[in-house]
């Protein structure tokens, strides 16, 4: 993956043979803890859904995201922590992860990134974990929604790039809304 500075990019990854990453409520916290130290230095991160068996970031790499790629390395390290620890909590050996991570980038049009800004919202719902957003506490969705104090995601970039409404019931009335298949054949983990 080589990743352009300033470039919002859709980074998403599912377990090896479609086998669950989090097995436990502490793991979905791990990961997180694991982005928060390893992928916020080299990357803002707009959004996030945690599933059982995969996982959707939105990034936006910042300008230490350059030829050495350290955002890469960060996601490689990220990963690979989690990997160690779940293996070790579990007593398993081997990948968690399927051997490569995907990065979509996005066209800077305001709308295609919002519809991924939802779609990686509705994941949950998608798949029938949950009735309602609001309902999957592993996601950012609850931060957006005025639910929770979160501080993974950079909201104020995430506002000002994809033009989200202000209010939590217009942005809560907007993420609800469906998105066009097309916009999302290609994203499917």
């Amino acid at each position: 993956m080589e990743f352009v500075p300033h470039q919002p990019y859709h980074v998403y990854s599912r377990g090896n043979n479609r086998e669950l990453i989090f097995f436990e409520p502490g793991n979905y916290l791990y990961f997180l803890r694991k982005l928060r130290q390893q992928v916020m230095p080299h990357a803002q991160v707009l959004a996030y859904c945690l599933m059982p068996n995969h996982f959707h970031l939105l990034l936006c790499p910042s300008a230490t995201a350059q030829a050495t790629h350290p955002l890469n390395v960060a996601l490689g390290t990220a990963l690979s922590s989690y990997t160690q620890g779940v293996n070790r909590d579990r007593q398993r050996t081997g990948a968690l992860f399927q051997a490569k991570t995907k990065a979509q980038a996005l066209e800077s049009n305001e709308n295609y990134l919002r519809i991924c800004f939802h779609y990686i919202h509705q994941n949950p719902v998608r798949a029938g974990l949950v009735s309602r957003l609001e309902d999957w506490p592993y996601s950012s969705y609850r931060d957006y929604a005025g639910l929770r104090n979160g501080t993974l995601c950079n909201q104020t970039t995430a506002h000002a790039l994809l033009d989200l409404p202000t209010t939590t019931a217009l942005f809560r009335r907007e993420a609800e809304g469906m998105i066009p298949t097309d916009y999302v054949a290609g994203w499917k983990t």
